[in-house]
């Protein structure tokens, strides 16, 4: 995220100045440009906020240095001035690279702030504390900023929205929320259990499904090499000295000719989908159908589906309060999911029908038709007895129990699976060596009596 501070005048020549924040210095100059239009303002300047590397010290101690986020050079000069610094330099910051901090890092510090909370010690000690403590630099530089803009009375909500790509949407919308909400300390750690669910679920979705499909997809590209290039030289050695090959051999040595005639054909083949369908999965359209279709994988696609739901019913019984103010709490918890499909259905379908036709939330979800028929079930009783938040829980509780043992034994099943294939496809390969190895050329004394029939026959 990117801040940009602009000023302008009215019609009547009033000045006027304001900042907002955007996705980038392009997305930031054309929300300025329609406020102006749409306001009537004559901009005079827009000044993006930058990274300053100072260098100052005071009295005749050593020199210091450091870094300041600012508008303008003048800013951090008067700053370090006020502050009773000798300015050495201040110089902008040339290149400023932002790598997300990695998810652990996020979950370490919602989980420690959780505890500290529930210590009763004050946030912006806390945010002091962990400033201090965490080792990586964007995380730290966040918290910073964070912590100044709090202390300047901001609104907790909008500070931290502003650090969506640093934190995510829905950890950024919860840890601003908490603020406002008198009950911090249950969110943050309702929302330190959501990112560590969300952590396991991506690693069991990465070891049941994408590291057995890359393992296939490189024995593929071994067995691609060993067949048209390693194998040709041997088995057309035989051939110069009119060596009959055995089926297997000729066989093999018929599709290693065919790989190196049509090299450019085998390599788009074998590079060009993978690389579209990874583009297209990550399209808007493409995303909805691979998580629609994911949902569906025989076995697996079970426990994918039921993982939604769980992380679903969890930020829901969080956020939940009452059914007057149902709505913004399923949104948000779709969009928590996971999984685009089932965020679309409830959004497009499930939130509809509450809205227009004033249907209950049980009714909704059953039309949407992403939950499970268990799911359905209990939160009916809940919505008929008034506790369809504890229900939420309940169905979370049971759902990671149930989903945690059941995907350990199909990652086991899967890797079983693969290590199968991996067999049999060196077994083939070794077929094909070992009946190469048993060629032997004719003798000399053999092919001069073929010879000699033959010109007898003649």
């Amino acid at each position: 995220m990117v801040e940009l501070r602009f000023a302008a005048e009215k019609v009547n020549g009033q000045p006027i100045s304001g900042s907002l924040t955007a996705a980038s210095v392009r997305e930031g100059k054309q929300k300025i440009y329609r406020l102006a239009e749409k306001n009537q303002l004559k901009l005079m300047s827009i000044e993006k906020k930058a990274t300053f590397l100072y260098k100052v010290r005071k009295g005749g101690e050593k020199p210091v240095k450091g870094e300041q986020k600012a508008f303008t050079k003048k800013e951090v000069e008067d700053a370090l001035t006020k502050m009773g610094y000798t300015i050495v330099s201040v110089n902008k910051k040339l290149f400023e690279f932002h790598i997300n901090p990695p998810q652990t890092e996020i979950v370490s510090f919602v989980k420690i702030s959780a505890e500290l909370l529930e210590q009763k010690l004050p946030y912006s000690e806390i945010l002091t504390l962990l400033i201090g403590d965490t080792e990586n630099k964007t995380l730290r530089e966040t918290l910073k900023e964070i912590n100044n803009d709090l202390k300047k009375g901001a609104d907790s909500e909008a500070t931290f929205l502003k650090y969506q790509p640093v934190f995510g949407k829905f950890t950024a919308y919860m840890l601003g929320l908490a603020s406002k909400s008198g009950n911090m300390t249950e969110i943050y750690k309702a929302t330190a259990k959501f990112l560590e669910r969300k952590m396991e679920f991506k690693k069991s979705l990465r070891s049941a499904l994408i590291t057995p499909a890359l393992t296939l997809f490189v024995l593929f590209i071994a067995c691609l090499f060993y067949v048209g290039y390693i194998f040709p030289e041997t088995a057309k050695l035989f051939l110069k000295f009119g060596i009959d090959l055995p089926p297997m051999t000729a066989f093999t040595l018929k599709l290693s000719d065919f790989l190196t005639e049509n090299k450019l054909l085998v390599t788009l083949v074998v590079l060009i989908p993978p690389v579209v369908l990874w583009r297209y999965f990550k399209t808007k359209n493409g995303a909805y159908i691979f998580d629609k279709f994911i949902l569906k994988i025989p076995a697996i696609g079970s426990l994918i589906h039921k993982t939604v739901i769980e992380v679903y019913c969890r930020v829901f019984y969080t956020l939940y309060s009452g059914s007057a103010e149902s709505i913004e709490p399923i949104r948000i918890a779709s969009e928590a999911s996971g999984n685009k499909y089932f965020e679309g259905r409830i959004k497009n379908v499930a939130i509809p029908l509450m809205i227009k036709k004033g249907i209950g939330i049980t009714e909704a979800f059953e039309a949407a038709g992403v939950f499970t028929d268990t799911a359905i079930s209990r939160l009916h009783s809940g919505e008929e007895t008034g506790t369809i938040k504890n229900t939420s829980l309940q169905i979370a509780n049971y759902y990671e129990a149930e989903t945690v043992y059941r995907l350990k034994n199909i990652i086991e099943l899967i890797q079983i699976f693969i290590a199968m294939i991996i067999m049999i496809v060196m077994i083939l390969l070794t077929l094909v060596s070992a009946e190469t190895a048993t060629i032997r050329p004719k003798t000399p004394g053999t092919v001069m009596n073929q010879q000699h029939i033959e010109r007898t026959i003649a």
